[in-house]
């Protein structure tokens, strides 16, 4: 098995180098969260530092062959050097900032050819011929025509850019992924280590398997499980979807369509709150709100856009008479509840501290040290049978819960010690305490290609903030727009679809928010809806032709054309593309208004839009629908979205009356059949 395979297969299965490399990286990413015991800067070297040796030990120079170890480690090791260097000439770099030395310049230089090389071995080539034509636009803008050109900066300053400060490579994307990314990525893998994805695919299978439809709407209900916890929607294509797709195959969706069906509700974890994806936090810290605010924005949209994947696969149930399973066959819900309630614990908590005001980094350490205890500790009070002591157990890690403020994380992580020992000389505790380990490797494991991206587009951040470029871009789109807000949001639209091929959610976002969000704020749309709006097609480029991340992700699970199934995830996911849009004309959408009343009107006007060109795309209601009534559904739709002077009065008007006709028109051709 080559060392590449490893990075993609079970912790279990991992070259033992590889697998010491990913807990030692966890290991480091928990103390300096939890114990602060180095800066900022050489935290996020450290990071960088980590994730170079993770790539190069795993991905060759080209193909699936088995990386040559002697450069494996040479190149892996440079880029360890490079946190070395940061952190052993921290104050002197301090010091001489902008007046770099030739050794700064060599350590600057290697670091800058090892993250393009590490970025073009996990994602691919087109990443880094995106940074790079920024970076060349950094060294070469001064002869280009018009506004376009800068003032010119010498090679020496954009290394000290990218390299040296906090606007390059260690910029705030990479602080993210370094502090608040990676800890929710461990809490995520802690969390399906511990069986999470059986308890949400178990309630999910309970609570709809039996339904109209219930394979497929199981699938979009244990997404949004799932997406609560993880917040990738590849790692959950992966994982959910090798339960769904084939279960939703049986049952008689065809491949294309569950799919599609898979790829879309796993892809919506990214604006799931509490945890949501990587942008999410990101986002928070560009544009300097709490998450929280971010998190409550991305709310109503989440639910609209499960919600109308929930119907479109209703819809589509109903009009090819696709069954559920047998009650009978569907796990009990209360059963899957009270076997790994416990399991809900860590969650809830972190919940409760991120809409309490604490910051992410401080909620994910407690959050990931609670999960922790709660696996530990059941490994221990399972073994006993007496219901009182496991209550005294359980109501002592409540008191652990509410005292943790004066406790503090070290005692927290005493606790945690003291677990550990125990379940080592128990039964059974071992597995446990494998599984915990297996979850640090896994967790370091998707950490890679989020942190290298986050990494790589410091080098847009670092030259757009140099050169100025976004303001000229953001004048671009709005002399094309000429002050039409439609036309210039249909604009970034197309921008952000365009980057997405190829280019995963990250880096579109900074992309988009860096050079399309000003232009948006200079049209009147306030600050976090413009970069929720980029946000949120940065995420449908991931469905979207020709690339489709997730869509390919599904294809070999459903044997189908990844093509195919990314045309179908377009038309599931049509509320993706309405609600951002209904958004920026209507910000209470996003609970930005100041008044409740306005934002359930907005609920419910996107509803109905969502419910219209559900319709619309299915072609069905109570009975397959005629041409004309789904383009009358198609206008209705669009008539609520456009916030005109009197088109949601009419859109209002003819929904209804083409609802009420059709309904009309099946019971009377039901009746004169009967």
């Amino acid at each position: 098995m080559s060392e590449h395979q490893g990075l993609n297969s079970s912790p279990n299965e991992w070259p033992r180098t590889l697998f010491y490399v990913a807990l030692l990286f966890s290991t480091y990413q928990i103390i300096t969260a939890a114990f602060h015991p180095v800066s900022s800067q050489v935290l996020r070297a450290g990071h960088i530092g980590f994730l170079l040796l993770m790539v190069y030990l795993c991905y060759p120079l080209a193909g699936k062959s088995r990386p040559w170890q002697p450069l494996a480690w040479l190149l892996g090791l440079a880029g360890m050097a490079t946190f070395a260097y940061q952190w052993i000439f921290e104050a002197d770099l301090v010091q001489r900032s902008g007046d770099l030395s030739t050794a700064d310049m060599v350590v600057g230089i290697v670091l800058m050819v090892l993250i393009f090389e590490a970025a073009r071995r996990v994602m691919g080539i087109a990443l880094p011929i995106v940074c790079g034509a920024f970076l060349a636009y950094g060294l070469f803008g001064e002869y280009m025509p018009g506004d376009l050109a800068h003032r010119g900066y010498g090679f020496d300053q954009i290394i000290n850019q990218l390299a040296f400060g906090t606007e390059g490579f260690y910029g705030t994307p990479t602080y993210v992924s370094a502090t608040y990314i990676f800890l929710f990525i461990l809490f995520g893998a802690f969390l399906e280590q511990a069986g999470m994805i059986r308890l949400f695919t178990d309630f999910a299978m309970g609570m709809f398997g039996h339904r109209t439809g219930g394979p497929a709407k199981v699938s979009v209900v244990s997404s949004v499980l799932m997406g609560t916890i993880t917040g990738s929607g590849v790692a959950n294509v992966v994982t959910t979807g090798q339960f769904t797709i084939p279960l939703m195959k049986r049952f008689g969706y065809k491949a294309a369509f569950a799919g599609g069906i898979e790829a879309t509700a796993s892809m919506g974890s990214q604006i799931m709150p509490p945890v949501m994806g990587a942008v999410a936090f990101i986002m928070a810290e560009t544009i300097n709100v709490p998450f929280v605010e971010v998190a409550k924005a991305a709310l109503i949209p989440a639910c609209l856009y499960f919600g109308s994947i929930f119907w479109m696969v209703h819809l589509e149930a109903m009009k090819h008479n696709l069954k559920g399973l047998p009650k009978d066959q569907c796990p009990s819900v209360w059963e899957a509840v009270k076997k790994r309630w416990f399991l809900l614990i860590p969650l809830v908590v972190l919940v409760y501290l991120l809409f309490s005001g604490f910051t992410p980094m401080f909620s994910g350490t407690v959050g990931l040290a609670l999960t922790a205890i709660v696996i530990l500790g059941s490994a221990i009070i399972l073994r006993f049978d007496s219901f009182w002591l496991r209550m005294a157990f359980w109501v002592a890690l409540g008191v652990l819960c509410a005292g943790f403020f004066q406790l503090g994380i070290g005692v927290i992580f005493g606790v945690i010690a003291v677990l550990v020992a125990t379940c080592w000389f128990i039964k059974g505790g071992r597995e446990t305490l494998r599984a915990c380990v297996f979850a640090l490797a896994e967790g370091a494991r998707h950490a890679v290609p989020v942190g290298i991206a986050c990494a790589l587009v410091g080098v847009i951040i670092g030259i757009v903030s140099l050169t100025g470029i976004a303001t000229t871009f953001a004048g671009y789109i709005l002399a094309v727009g000429q002050d039409n807000l439609f036309l210039s949001l249909v604009l970034t639209m197309i921008t952000c679809l365009i980057l997405g091929m190829g280019i995963p959610t990250i880096p579109n976002y900074i992309i988009t928010s860096a050079i399309a969000a000003p232009a948006l704020l200079d049209l009147g749309v306030p600050l976090i809806v413009s970069h929720m709006f980029v946000f949120y097609f940065g995420l449908m480029a991931d469905l979207t032709p020709p690339v489709a991340l997730a869509c390919f992700a599904a294809a070999p699970i459903a044997k189908e054309n990844g093509m195919k199934i990314s045309l179908v995830a377009v038309r599931v996911a049509i509320a993706g593309f309405i609600v951002p849009f209904m958004a920026v004309y209507d910000p209470a959408l996003m609970m930005q208004g100041d008044s409740w009343t306005a934002t359930i009107y907005m609920v419910i006007k996107a509803m109905f839009a969502v419910g219209l060109w559900g319709i619309a795309v299915v072609g069905y209601y109570s009975a397959p629908m005629a041409w004309w009534e789904r383009l009358v559904a198609f206008i209705a739709g669009f008539s609520l979205v456009l916030a005109m002077p009197w088109t949601d009065e009419a859109g209002y008007a003819i929904g209804i009356l083409l609802i009420a006709q059709h309904v009309w028109r099946v019971r009377r051709r039901t009746l004169a059949a009967a």
